[in-house]
């Protein structure tokens, strides 16, 4: 691709303008409690009615657990009922909140749900995306390649809002989605990805795709009708660039080890985007 059509590449993506927005991603899903904290103080507050109810301390964990419809949190060793089924935990001083050993930024949200915890992570898109890119792709790999990944995983997480939303949230932290490690897992240079790509995703035919991805496709990618029940259009089948790395996934869309391949030949992370998408163009969130 020469020098003048990657620069009408990067130029056409603002052509048009979409929504941008926070997503909520489900942590642990109906369990029967739950351990949390934050690197600051944080509130909890009563989603229903919005009142603070208690101000947790700085790097202290408290447990919760579901009762009798309600949340209840231990405190100075015994529980106290929370008279509501839905809280946020909100930190101050832009902190980070805690839940299974990891950080992360946004909120977290705990819900009741059949006498059942719930832990979600209400964090904006970007934010999120930043804590994707190095739990789906190592953080050593070639920085384009973290490029497409980021505008990948943004595309993917756009078009998928509401996919588990009988849980109370949008999708789930674990490669059933897309794999996500909030702040713990955040470094430097794949954050720098995030940034440089800031609100970019994937549209065809007027929508946001979910930009499928796998680890490889061992040699070649496959359309999307060999595995679903019907092809896309925004789907493919092209050499993948990852010869030698066994099939890892379902083979349908980009191959991250051969977007990794590309970005060492030169590939920028937008035309390694549109060598796996067809009839793609790139657009971006708006705020």
């Amino acid at each position: 691709m020469g020098i003048r059509r990657v620069v009408i590449l990067l130029i056409s993506y603002m052509c048009l303008i979409l929504p941008s927005f926070a997503i909520k991603i489900g942590l642990q899903t109906h369990v029967g409690r739950t351990f949390v904290g934050a690197s600051t103080k944080a509130e909890i507050i009563d989603s229903r009615t919005n009142k603070l109810i208690f101000e947790m301390e700085k790097m202290k964990g408290y447990e919760f657990k579901p009762y009798r419809g309600y949340i209840a949190i231990k405190v100075d060793g015994d529980f106290k009922k929370i008279k509501t089924d839905k809280i946020v935990i909100k930190p101050t001083e832009n902190g980070f909140v805690s839940a299974k050993r990891k950080w992360y930024r946004g909120n977290l949200i705990l819900l009741n749900d059949g006498n059942k915890l719930t832990v979600i992570n209400d964090i904006p898109l970007e934010l999120y995306i930043k804590g994707v890119v190095p739990s789906e792709m190592p953080s050593s790999w070639e920085h384009e390649a973290h490029k497409a990944q980021a505008i990948a995983a943004r595309s993917y997480a756009a078009a998928n809002m509401g996919k588990r939303a009988k849980y109370g949230y949008d999708l789930k932290d674990t490669p059933e989605d897309q794999a996500y490690g909030g702040a713990s897992a955040e470094t430097k240079g794949t954050n720098s990805a995030v940034e440089e790509t800031e609100s970019i995703v994937l549209v065809c035919q007027g929508k946001i795709v979910p930009a499928y991805y796998s680890a490889s496709a061992g040699g070649k990618t496959i359309n999307a009708s060999q595995i679903w029940t019907h092809d896309l259009p925004f789907i493919k089948s092209v050499p993948s660039f990852d010869d030698g790395v066994k099939k890892n996934g379902h083979g349908v869309g980009m191959s991250q080890y051969g977007a990794n391949n590309l970005a060492k030949r030169g590939y920028n992370g937008y035309q390694i985007l549109k060598y796996f998408y067809a009839n793609t163009k790139f657009a971006k969130l708006k705020a």
